[in-house]
């Protein structure tokens, strides 16, 4: 059930409370410095989840977890992989769907569907790019052990890191009421998470990208 929560919680927010401010911020329309910062963070993890994949992708099948306004997924593309955008929220997949240059339609089949959804298929790799930080422990480790079921190379993901700044944020968040609430980001210390995901996964920690506003840790799971 509280995978359940979370998930209804991350689609009623994006899907309809901040489809706009995201849709801008993740433009070229001047926004104000905090999210000019969120913005600058963003593009530098993107290339840092892009590093861990070949730059040859020609012939891969890649599931764009959460893939948003659909910009990983347009890179993705023009590497020449096969691409599944896959969003919760039908809006985001609709301006993704606009964005994205006709030429690569071909090359990109756009879903809007829990990341998790089994219908999706096998894939050589997945990229998870900030869809996986509103997740508590127990549910982020179902996620990855099933997509690494699914996976032939890598799951290359980003989660918010345990550190002090956000775990204040945090408890801070949990004291506001549920109406003014955006979905709550669960941080993860990377060593707890690959204790919870076994021996049979292998956990690789590829570094974080402070910027500003914007804080997030790139990871990765083989099997």
């Amino acid at each position: 059930m509280a995978y359940d929560d979370t998930l209804a919680r991350v689609e009623t927010y994006f899907d309809q409370t901040a489809t706009k401010t995201w849709e801008k911020l993740t433009s070229d329309a001047p926004v104000s410095r905090i999210r000019q910062t969120v913005r600058e963070g963003r593009d530098q993890m993107r290339d840092l989840l892009l590093s861990r994949l070949p730059n040859d992708l020609r012939g891969a099948r890649i599931l764009d977890a959460g893939c948003g306004v659909g910009g990983l997924s347009q890179i993705l593309a023009e590497k020449g992989a096969h691409v599944v955008a896959a969003d919760i929220s039908p809006s985001l997949i609709d301006i993704a769907k606009k964005r994205i240059p006709q030429a690569l339609h071909d090359q990109i089949s756009f879903r809007a569907c829990d990341l998790n959804d089994p219908a999706l298929g096998q894939f050589d790799y997945v990229v998870a790019m900030d869809s996986l930080i509103y997740y508590r422990p127990a549910d982020l480790c179902h996620v990855l052990q099933t997509l690494s079921a699914r996976v032939h190379q890598s799951v290359v993901f980003t989660v918010a890191p345990r550190t002090p700044l956000l775990m204040a944020m945090w408890y801070a968040g949990k004291l506001m009421p549920k109406s003014d609430r955006s979905p709550v980001m669960h941080p993860h210390a990377p060593r707890a998470l690959g204790r919870a995901l076994g021996e049979s996964i292998t956990l690789l920690d590829h570094g974080r990208v402070l910027k500003g506003f914007y804080i997030s840790q790139a990871l990765e799971v083989r099997r």
